[in-house]
């Protein structure tokens, strides 16, 4: 019987230091892009891969998020009066059924590894999805349900992966390759952010992740790695060592930090071009910019 993947976890609990001010009242994860929160780009990814079940790992000062998925009965009656009913499927888009979605807190950040963990009774013997909303991805077909595809054929450990340039391996995990089929890489194992010049590829681990319970057990350990932290690419390893498979993915999209500010005003540009009502000005206001540049030059 093959396993099927209908739970995910969505780490959430950081505190988003490198968007202060903005972050120090609203979480990271709903701030805007376009006209959708980071979040809503994780879900709609999520549900697009079949998943059922989303676990979201917060921590204190979150609760907007809680809110973002709740009804808005005073907003939806109000668009339902003024006959918005465009907007009032949009914003019923997000709300989030009882029972789909569940909160655990993370209480001290202690890593990624850690924020996974703490979804573990949630879990239980079933293989999982890991996204990380902070990675938005624009694909044709979304990156966890090509993921999905490829868990189906091979019932084993699978990680994101996308070739970075050698100088920023150091912020990655990084994988050992084994051997390299294409669209599906088998691995030795994974490094985290490896020291300058020892790296063992150039192939880094992004956030989306179909990982078996036995991640889960690893992660009881609760052994810390790079940074002091209990590191999830570290449990994977482990799971590898103890006889799993684990298999690096070369996804079809690309691919936006949006963790840090450069990307995330990348994703915003590039999103709004791919948008009809937005593109034309869009377009011509980064033109004109560019042009203004070149005159200065």
């Amino acid at each position: 019987m093959r396993n099927k993947v209908t739970k995910a976890i969505f780490p959430v609990a950081g505190l988003g230091t490198r968007f202060l001010p903005a972050t120090k009242s609203v979480p990271k994860e709903i701030m805007t892009l376009v006209d959708r929160p980071l979040v809503q780009y994780a879900i709609d990814e999520a549900r697009a891969a079949g998943i059922k079940e989303f676990i979201f790992v917060t921590s204190r000062g979150k609760g907007a998020l809680e809110d973002y998925f709740d009804t808005a009965p005073q907003l939806e009656q109000e668009l339902r009066r003024k006959g918005k009913d465009e907007l009032l499927e949009i914003l019923k888009a997000t709300n989030m059924d009882s029972g789909e979605i569940a909160y655990m807190r993370q209480h001290k950040p202690l890593g990624l590894g850690h924020a996974v963990w703490c979804a573990r009774r949630l879990i239980a013997n079933e293989p999982f999805a890991v996204i990380l909303p902070d990675d938005v991805i624009a694909a044709d077909k979304p990156c966890l349900a090509q993921m999905v595809e490829a868990f189906e054929e091979t019932q084993s450990n699978i990680v994101a992966a996308m070739e970075v340039p050698e100088d920023k391996a150091s912020s990655y995990g990084i994988l050992d390759i084994k051997e390299d089929m294409g669209a599906i890489v088998s691995t030795k194992g994974m490094v985290e952010k490896p020291a300058p010049g020892e790296e063992p590829s150039n192939l880094a681990v992004i956030g989306r992740y179909i990982l078996t319970p036995t991640v889960l057990q690893k992660l009881n350990k609760k052994r810390t790695g790079a940074g002091g932290e209990i590191q999830l690419t570290d449990a994977i390893s482990d799971a590898r060592e103890a006889g799993e498979e684990v298999y690096g993915f070369r996804f079809k999209g690309q691919r936006f930090d949006c963790g840090s500010k450069s990307g995330f005003l990348q994703a915003t540009v590039a999103f709004a071009l791919a948008r009809n009502e937005l593109r034309d000005d869009l377009w011509a206001y980064l033109n004109d910019v560019v042009h203004s540049e070149k005159a200065a030059q």
